[in-house]
């Protein structure tokens, strides 16, 4: 068991973690052949830095986050940005699914310890998203709830405060680094995993335990694979 005691929760990022979190495909396809090729790659870089700065600020709605960083990236590459372009992507995110195993894992999971989402989305979205990973869930945090976003500091001050822990009473899981596991370790969280889905570098300083296969995660806490 990788873990020397059962926390009391274990905390989980939702998209792009547990959700295949397809922001680019969409992105793609709703522009279209107005996105030249020979830039998409570089245009879809910056996006992502994009919407990691609209979560830095107060809170704002998720659907604006997504105008906002769709709009600011377009207009830096020269591109004509539309208000139905972010409409169509932000409509599309509540239609994805797990990735492969996610839901085996966490019902496995959920066995020994409660778990928790702690999202960088809205209600709305986060209820259907959540319906999609078809697993129990105790709680269910947003950012909508929150006020603030992740990697903001406040996100896991909330969330301790909502789940009634201290910092060495849970373990958080998140496909990023740069989202959830500086601040977490930041926030004194010591038990963290790195779900290494490939889009982000490791960054094994934090003192996470890195895992590539979501089965692996109940082992971790002495359980068999699902």
């Amino acid at each position: 068991m990788a873990f020397d005691s059962k926390p009391k929760f274990v905390t989980f990022d939702m998209n792009g973690t547990l959700i295949h979190f397809r922001i680019n495909d969409a992105i793609r396809r709703t522009l279209g052949d107005r996105l030249p090729p020979e830039i998409a790659d570089e245009f879809l870089r910056a996006g992502n830095a994009y919407r990691i700065d609209e979560c830095l600020g107060e809170w704002q709605p998720f659907h604006r986050v997504v105008a906002h960083s769709l709009e600011r990236t377009m207009r830096r590459f020269g591109l004509e940005y539309r208000d139905s372009d972010a409409q169509a992507v932000y409509e599309e995110i509540p239609t994805w699914g797990p990735y492969p195993g996610v839901s085996a894992a966490l019902n496995r999971l959920a066995e020994a310890v409660p778990l928790v989402i702690v999202t960088n989305t809205d209600n709305a979205h986060a209820a259907r998203l959540v319906e999609n990973l078809q697993a129990p869930f105790e709680v269910v945090i947003t950012a909508e709830q929150m006020g603030v976003y992740k990697p903001r500091l406040r996100a896991f001050e909330y969330t301790f405060d909502k789940l009634g822990v201290t910092p060495d009473e849970i373990v958080h899981v998140s496909a990023s680094p740069k989202y959830d596991h500086r601040p977490a370790a930041v926030m004194g969280i010591e038990h963290k995993v790195y779900v290494d889905r490939g889009f982000e570098q490791d960054e094994h300083w934090l003192g996470y335990e890195r895992i590539t296969d979501i089965a692996d995660l109940p082992v971790l806490f002495g359980l068999p694979r699902p």
